[in-house]
């Protein structure tokens, strides 16, 4: 099947690296390997941070001459047999899409859609009403986290939903034996405001609770609020912390598997491809049971989840880790059989495969 893919939030091509860029490069790799072709069918970003009048027509504008451009290349070589959009919400609607799907009567999916009522107001209702459109239009919305699904079938109950469960490539972590370093602490995470922020507070805040232990803590990454990330752990000796900036993925791969806890509070995180790839390379996480994240770490099997915002409940779980040699070692085995049996691209290439097959009627073969 001729796919067109389209992320109205991130480019799968844009510079900076993401979550949410790599689950759409993700997507793409999985869906070749279900033997589909797929193409970027466009790059344009629908993000819009405050919905002014002015941003909403440029918008408008943009997506308007996208669409004409599409629909003229599709009427001279044809068009694909889906549209499939990832990632649209009340910040990133799918302006395109919708319309020439219907135009070319080609089957609409979409992956990690999501709805809020609490945005219904002033012009975010304008594009959530998108959001809905695209949603009650599709042949099926591919949900990631049952609770994306649970929004969206409140808000649109007669929509077709289905479940797959977020993934990752394990091959760079699975590649590499684990050598954990007792009492080396990771975590790999941007640096930028809003819930990132909140779960580096809230880290810097549990390990100060922890000092009377031996550990260090490896930070991987950077971002736009690195000056304000780096105060947080100032309280620590400086041979606590390790500071290593923004890295590839092959350095990344060798700074996990030498570690043997991955942190992360997960503030508000949708999901976390980051403890996919720190359980792949054999690591248990500690994090909080809160928003997606149950989705991607499985309490007492790959890690520890904590009640939301109970710093004490999360540093005592730090605590379980470092000094109980044979729960850490559980986990560790737990968290890597579990990405590498149910969470690789390969087993999210078969589940795509069957949906593709189940819900887009109207795929012209």
């Amino acid at each position: 099947m001729r796919i067109a893919f389209y992320s109205p939030l991130k480019s799968p091509n844009h510079p900076v690296p993401s979550g949410d860029r790599l689950m759409a490069r993700l997507l793409i790799s999985a869906l070749e390997r279900a033997g589909h072709e797929v193409q970027l069918a466009s790059e344009l970003r629908a993000f819009i941070r405050e919905p002014t009048a002015d941003a909403l027509a440029d918008l408008s504008r943009a997506a308007e001459a996208e669409k004409d451009r599409i629909a003229a290349q599709w009427r001279a070589s044809g068009p694909p047999d889906i549209w499939f959009c990832y990632h649209l919400y009340y910040k990133a609607p799918d302006l395109i899409g919708p319309a020439l799907a219907r135009d070319f009567g080609i089957a609409y999916l979409t992956a990690e859609a999501s709805y809020s009522d609490r945005r219904n107001s002033g012009h975010w209702t304008q594009l959530q009403d998108h959001v809905l459109d695209a949603v009650r239009l599709a042949d099926v919305n591919i949900c990631l986290t049952e609770r994306d699904r649970d929004g969206l079938a409140a808000a649109a109950p007669d929509a077709r939903m289905t479940l797959l469960p977020p993934f990752l490539d394990p091959a760079l972590m699975l590649e590499r034996q684990p050598r954990p370093e007792a009492g080396r602490l990771i975590t790999v995470a941007m640096m930028r405001p809003g819930d990132k922020m909140l779960s580096y507070g809230m880290l810097a805040e549990a390990l100060a609770r922890l000092t009377h232990l031996p550990w260090t803590l490896s930070i991987v990454g950077d971002g736009p609020q690195a000056a304000d990330v780096c105060p947080l752990f100032s309280r620590f000796e400086p041979d606590r912390i390790v500071w290593h900036g923004e890295k590839a993925a092959e350095e990344i791969a060798d700074l996990l598997s030498a570690s043997s806890v991955y942190l992360w509070p997960g503030c508000g995180e949708a999901f976390g491809l980051a403890y996919l790839e720190a359980q792949a390379a054999g690591l248990p996480v500690v994090a909080q049971a809160v928003a997606g994240v149950p989705s991607v770490v499985v309490d007492d099997r790959t890690g520890l989840l904590t009640p939301p915002d109970d710093i004490d409940a999360y540093a005592q779980a730090i605590e379980r880790l470092l000094t109980d040699a044979d729960l850490r070692s559980r986990l560790a085995s737990g968290a890597r059989a579990f990405v590498a049996d149910e969470r690789s691209i390969e087993r999210a290439a078969v589940r795509l495969a069957e949906i593709l097959d189940q819900y887009a009627k109207r795929i012209k073969l």
